[in-house]
């Protein structure tokens, strides 16, 4: 939660409730790579440092026990130290989907159309005749009653199966996911922290996934020197580290990932700042963190391609507004015909949607 004062507001904290002062606390053990202690001192040093007990009406004991009494916290007897819970990560997905997608229209991402119309999927206004084993519930009504009018009048209406219409649908399928989160050192370069961002995205795309479309399948692996799978769970206890930015290995445990599982789509949201700096080649790494080295940028893209070639849609969310790194995004979702979203790490819920496969931009 951040303020920029004019002057100091005496009465802030008054105005704090404890909606606010839990997404602080969420916040908080976000940035501290889901150590509950440690997030836990930090907001204790708040409460002192800025007097919330006095302003806000609740001591930092009352609040701990508040959120262990939500289910936020549980208090190990064992070890005398409190832990996150589960309902701690799916808050927090819930909290950074909201932060993401809050002002996102419906539909913009994450649909798994298919060329064929018809199916049980999203009612599209466009209709057309009704035919026998149409579903019910797509029956335009209001159109079929207005064809009916028109062919017998009001005083001798009557609808035939003539008459009918049914709205178009637009088939959905099942789909595979891998979210492939960048933890090279460039994410915390120059005391920028662009990890935070990155989780907080992944965790709104693991909630928007598992609202819209529970019966897919999600994947979460990070990339850095080389690639490793995390499970979804782990995502809020992710750490950049001293590592170089290896893409393409990224990429090519996503394939691994996608081809294990069954479904009609399958696809890549890949969370980086935007510079590759590494490849594995015949088991050694090959590293060059100075400029896009054109070996590394070659591999990185051929890689690209033949995940395009696999059916695999690439989508990228680039969480740097620098145009020297954007320009190889650009060059890689050219490459998969996929799709890029950049965002400044202080804006991440506007993003310029870049939809390469029908050539176009739009902000969403």
């Amino acid at each position: 939660m951040d303020f920029v004062y004019s002057r100091f507001d005496t009465d802030l904290f008054r105005r704090i409730n404890l909606e606010q002062l839990t997404k602080l606390f969420l916040q908080v053990l976000n940035r501290r790579g889901g150590d509950t202690r440690a997030a836990l001192d930090a907001l204790q040093r708040t409460w002192m440092y800025s007097n919330i007990e006095r302003r806000a009406g609740i001591s930092f004991e009352e609040f701990r026990d508040y959120l262990e009494e939500q289910g936020l916290l549980d208090f190990d007897r064992a070890t005398g130290t409190f832990q996150s819970t589960l309902r701690t990560e799916l808050t927090l997905q819930k909290q950074a989907f909201e932060e993401i997608f809050g002002n996102l229209k419906g539909g913009e991402i994450g649909n798994h159309p298919t060329a064929r119309a018809g199916g049980p999927g999203e009612r599209l206004s466009e209709t057309r005749p009704y035919e026998f084993g149409d579903a019910v519930q797509d029956i335009d009504f209001t159109g079929s009653i207005g064809n009916a009018l028109r062919r017998t009048g009001f005083d001798d209406f009557a609808m035939a199966e003539e008459d009918l219409e049914t709205c178009e649908t637009e088939f959905l399928t099942s789909s595979a996911t891998v979210i492939l989160i960048d933890i090279s050192h460039s994410m915390v370069l120059y005391g920028e922290d662009r990890i935070t961002p990155a989780k907080t995205v992944a965790l709104a795309l693991v909630e928007y996934i598992r609202q819209r479309y529970p019966k897919d399948t999600i994947d979460v692996a990070l990339f850095g020197d080389e690639a490793t799978p995390v499970p979804l769970h782990e995502i809020a206890s992710i750490q950049a580290g001293p590592y170089h930015t290896n893409t393409k290995a990224g990429l090519e445990l996503g394939e691994k990932l996608l081809l294990r599982r069954k479904a009609a789509n399958r696809q890549i949201f890949m969370i980086t700042d935007g510079k590759p700096s590494a490849i594995t080649e015949q088991g050694q790494i090959y590293k060059n963190p100075f400029g896009l080295d054109p070996k590394i940028v070659a591999r990185t893209l051929d890689q690209a391609r033949h995940l395009r070639r696999k059916g695999i849609d690439l989508t990228t969310f680039m969480i740097t507004t620098d145009p020297y790194l954007q320009a190889f995004v650009d060059d890689l979702t050219r490459a998969n015909k996929g799709r890029a979203y950049y965002a400044a790490l202080d804006q991440l819920g506007s993003f310029i949607f870049a939809d390469y496969g029908r050539n176009k931009k739009k902000r969403v």
